[in-house]
Order: C-alpha cells, then structure tokens, then sequence
C-alpha cells in the first residue's frame, strides 16, 4: 500500500483513470475505423452544431491547428461539414452531415458499453454518488483556476507557502 495521502492517492486515480478511460475507448473507437479524438468531435457536435471552430476547440480544449486536422479528416470521410456564418465570412460553423447520423447512433451505443465495463460493479446509488463528488470536485477546481487566473501572484505564493507548511 501507498505511503500517500489519502487526498494524493485520490488525484493519482483519478488521473488513471482518466488515461485508462482514454485507451479503453481508442481501443473501442477503432472497431468503427475512427479515433477517440474524432469520436468526441463527432459526440459534441451532434449536442451542438452549428459550432463556431474557434468554440469547439475552446470546449475541447485543443489547439486550433490539432482541431483544424481532426475536422478535415471528418469532412474528407463526409461526415462533418463547414457552412459559412451568415452574418460572419470570416467564420465557418460546423454541422454533422446525414450520413454522419448512423455512426452518432453506433457511438453512443459504443459509449453505453465502454461505461457499462468502466462501471462494473458499482450499483446506482454508487454511480450516482460518484457522478455527484466528481461535480463537486470539478465545481472546485473551475473555482481554483478562476482564483488563480485572477490573482496567479498571490495564488503561487498561497501554494508555496502550503508546501513549505507541510514539508
């Protein structure tokens, strides 16, 4: 067993998770001749089209020119397409093409089964509970980064401090 933290165990979990979840679902994503990047492009899209780029590559966190590689070889394979903004020229937004909708459908049902395994062994009321910390801890940290980007001297000095503190 670890000499951790209880709290240090937790956000090295989690994190292992995280890549675990990554490559379970690459691994998935390829049965249907897509990667996991284009996978969420493709999921987030069919949430919300008419997308600006400049947006989803906000919401996916990914540099524009990552983005810009990942929607050309989508629309290239018909599946996304980029219509001029109207009251914009410079922008395109983004909308999923007919024949993108029975693949949506295979992907969602690829991501039902790849939960389901992640999941497994944990009944409702712990798949709840879990959903409801993890808001929690996401609440937390989009409060954190919001402090630290107002004030990143005083939150440096804030966590030097701590770490002096406990050492």
């Amino acid at each position: 067993m670890s000499s951790l933290p209880v709290n240090r165990e937790i956000a090295l979990t989690i994190n292992e998770v995280a890549r675990m979840l990554k490559t379970y679902a690459d691994q998935r994503a390829r049965c249907l001749g897509i990667s996991r990047a284009q996978w969420v492009v493709l999921v987030r899209l069919d949430r919300t089209e008419g997308l600006k780029q400049s947006e989803l590559a906000e919401i996916l966190e990914l540099q524009p020119i990552s983005l810009t590689r990942l929607l050309d070889r989508l629309a290239e394979n018909g599946l996304i397409e980029r219509r001029a903004d109207p009251h914009d020229r410079r922008v395109n937004r983004l909308y999923l093409t007919p024949a993108a909708k029975p693949l949506i459908g295979k992907l969602n049902d690829l991501g039902s089964e790849v939960m389901d395994a992640v999941l497994d062994g944990l009944d409702e009321k712990d798949t709840a509970r879990l959903l409801r910390d993890l808001g929690v801890m996401k609440d937390n940290l989009r409060a954190a980064i919001s402090r630290n980007a107002s004030h990143p001297e005083t939150a440096n000095a804030n966590n030097l401090a701590s770490a002096n503190a406990s050492a």
